[in-house]
């Protein structure tokens, strides 16, 4: 009989709660050549993962194949615990090796996206919105097809049908998905065939990693399907400042510190739930934004206002609190902001109503129309060049570039070529188009 691997950190549901939720598994080798993981989601319970060793350098196949034991007692079928697991684990790498499976056995797109992701998870921060998407859109209509069996037609007709598709709606969890009725917006149609993008780009580099380890022998099937073109373009939507101040004011209090934050730093949601009071720094008027990556943070410049805002709702209280928390003392989590974002809509007479995103699009307009470098708007947001800033934010301003043309552009003042001189008009003149 197997030797039972110990693992404080997995063996009992109690050791498990207190790890953080993630996309990666929290893995545990029992042998060479075979893993056990642990996923943990941000709700309900985990999942009980395998991999397996295939040799020739990195090369890995996972697979999800049993609930934890973490809100139900084991069963050891459905429901197993750490050792019903390690068992389970153990059961499948005998029968792998009994039906003589190796590592060029024919994969399938299901294989790939997997092996993709643990790739993600390990080295890139995209697992988990590589997992959702491949969860929703990829595995139902291509998991189980083989990768040499795997056709251009087959591939663009999926993804012609992900942007022809409705969009989904929040469901709530084990409930028939739900989805919008159809209208005919072209503003949808171009999100939709953005969002087929984008998913496509997850499935192509799930099977272009899986072409170059050579478990395909060609990449026509994919290699040949384009994507939408001319739908990245996303309308910026922003508030204007007395939309703002009308936003601001229509909030409910607990909520209305949450919106200033935001409109006061650019922070996304996630970040400012997760913002401690030791994260401000008031002699420097910034904010810490912890990379769980890196381990190096990032820090957020606040201005004067922003500095005297944070200064005041964090006054008096120990670092280690959240600076952002509810009514009723409790912390902000995933889409409680649903709610209060929509009835501040209502309230402040919004129109088009805005998403909590758009507080931080409403920070790096006003931003670049008030003539901040782009490198700082792109560093105090996050990203790393000023691509991004420069695709969604740089035609907000264009009289800002004539106007900074004007400013800076030298001036050599060679004097008149003749004595007739032409009436020039002046910058103002210009700038109204007069």
């Amino acid at each position: 009989m197997a030797r039972r691997v110990l693992d404080t950190t997995l063996d009992t549901r109690t050791a498990r709660s207190r790890l953080k939720a993630r996309g990666k598994p929290y893995w545990r080798q029992l042998e060479p050549g075979l893993a056990i993981g642990y996923r943990k989601p941000s709700s309900g319970p985990g999942k009980w993962v395998v991999r397996h060793y295939l040799g020739d350098g990195d090369r890995y196949e996972t697979d999800t194949f049993g609930t934890a034991d973490d809100l139900s007692d084991p069963d050891g079928l459905a429901v197993l615990s750490f050792w019903q697991a390690q068992g389970k684990a153990r059961e499948q790498m005998v029968q792998r090796a009994h039906n003589g499976r190796v590592a060029d056995a024919p994969r399938t797109v299901k294989d790939s996206i997997d092996s993709y992701i643990e790739f993600l998870e390990s080295h890139r921060k995209s697992g988990k919105e590589a997992r959702y998407a491949a969860d929703a859109f990829i595995l139902p209509s291509l998991g189980k097809t083989k990768l040499e069996d795997l056709t251009g037609d087959q591939v663009r007709k999926w993804h012609v049908g992900l942007a022809r598709a409705r969009a989904r709606v929040r469901t709530k969890r084990g409930s028939e998905q739900k989805f919008r009725l159809s209208e005919d917006d072209p503003e949808r149609e171009r999100r939709r065939k953005s969002t087929a993008n984008r998913i496509l780009t997850i499935l192509k580099a799930a099977l272009n990693r899986s072409w170059r380890d050579k478990h395909v022998t060609s990449d026509r099937a994919w290699r040949s399907v384009e994507p939408f073109r001319n739908v990245e373009s996303a309308r910026i939507r922003y508030l204007s400042l007395e939309e703002a101040t009308r936003f601001i004011n229509a909030a409910d209090e607990d909520f209305r510190k949450l919106v200033r934050g935001a409109l006061e730093s650019g922070a996304r949601y996630g970040e400012l739930c997760d913002f401690l009071v030791a994260d401000f720094n008031s002699d420097a008027g910034t904010l810490s934004v912890p990379d769980p990556k890196t381990g190096k943070p990032r820090h957020i410049v606040l201005s004067a206002d922003g500095i005297d805002f944070f200064e005041e709702i964090t006054a008096g209280r120990g670092g280690s609190e959240p600076i952002f928390l509810k009514g009723d003392g409790s912390k902000w989590l995933d889409d409680h902001q649903a709610d209060p974002i929509r009835e501040t809509n209502k309230r402040a007479k919004i129109t088009p109503p805005i998403n909590f995103h758009g507080l931080r699009h409403t920070w790096a307009s006003h931003a670049v129309m008030n003539g901040m470098p782009l490198i700082v708007v792109a560093k105090n947001l996050g990203h790393s060049t000023t691509r991004m800033v420069e695709k969604h934010y740089g035609h907000l301003a264009p009289s800002y570039v004539a106007q900074a043309v004007r400013d800076h552009a030298p001036r050599f003042n060679p004097g008149s070529l003749g004595n007739i001189r032409k009436l020039r008009r002046s910058p103002k003149a210009l700038a109204r188009g007069r």
